[in-house]
């Protein structure tokens, strides 16, 4: 008799984590001394199976960026705070992460003291819960370069611009207070209204000052690992030598 045939059995590529990239990405968006937050989601580890948030805060990019690296093996994205958060929140999770119950609180809006960046978040429209084609993708960021040219026509400077994963991001420096009188909110719905199409959308709700935003260098696993959608490392395209 012979043996039943064997069905290959497709393995997807593991998905590498620059930590390098990630502390440069941290060095930038945090001023020095800034504390942040790091925040991991669906985090499933072998003593902690159960999908779950991970949670730390530091004022050290390098301990920061050690714990992004580490998470990164084990979460379907890792992401840090934006803007400037309370420094007393230091004494939640002091340059370390812990594991994050129902009790647990993480950063607020209450607790940014100022924002230092508006953050253009790009995505692809494509059925919720899972990764972005490559066309998907590539649509994503060339509408990130039409933002970018219209605003610098406009006189806007040079923004950091990065791959997220599945779309694109521009994080312009800004310095104006935590409570805008919905300033950034009105800007991000002013771009929605002139680039929005049926393949691509500004993010609206990413205006509030608690926002976290994924950290470049760490990897993007939203749904199955699939050779049409694939997981991804997000990465810094451009940094600009002077942010203005």
């Amino acid at each position: 008799m012979l043996a039943p045939a064997t069905v290959p059995v497709w393995t997807p590529p593991p998905v590498p984590v620059d930590r390098e990239e990630i502390e440069r990405t941290l060095r930038l968006l945090w001023a020095p001394g800034q504390v942040g937050e790091i925040r991991a989601l669906n985090v499933s580890t072998r003593e902690y199976r159960q999908p779950h948030t991970a949670s730390g805060y530091y004022d050290d990019p390098a301990k920061a960026a050690q714990a992004a690296a580490e998470l990164s093996q084990y979460a379907t994205g890792i992401y840090c705070t934006l803007n400037p958060v309370n420094p007393a929140l230091l004494a939640r999770a002091y340059n370390r992460w812990r594991h994050v119950t129902g009790k647990d609180p993480l950063t607020s809006d209450g607790d940014v003291e100022r924002r230092r960046w508006l953050l253009v978040d790009l995505d692809p429209t494509r059925p919720s819960g899972i990764s972005a084609s490559e066309a998907e993708k590539e649509a994503a960021l060339d509408r990130a370069r039409d933002v970018r040219r219209h605003l610098q026509a406009e006189g806007w400077p040079d923004p950091i611009a990065g791959d997220s994963g599945n779309g694109a991001h521009l994080l312009y420096r800004v310095d104006i207070p935590a409570k805008d009188e919905g300033l950034v909110q009105r800007v991000l719905e002013g771009l929605a209204g002139r680039f929005d199409d049926g393949r691509v959308t500004v993010d609206t709700t990413v205006f509030n000052p608690a926002r976290i935003t994924k950290v470049y260098g760490t990897r993007v696993c939203k749904g199955d690992h699939t050779p049409s959608r694939p997981h991804r490392q997000a990465r810094l395209l451009h940094v600009p030598e002077i942010l203005q």
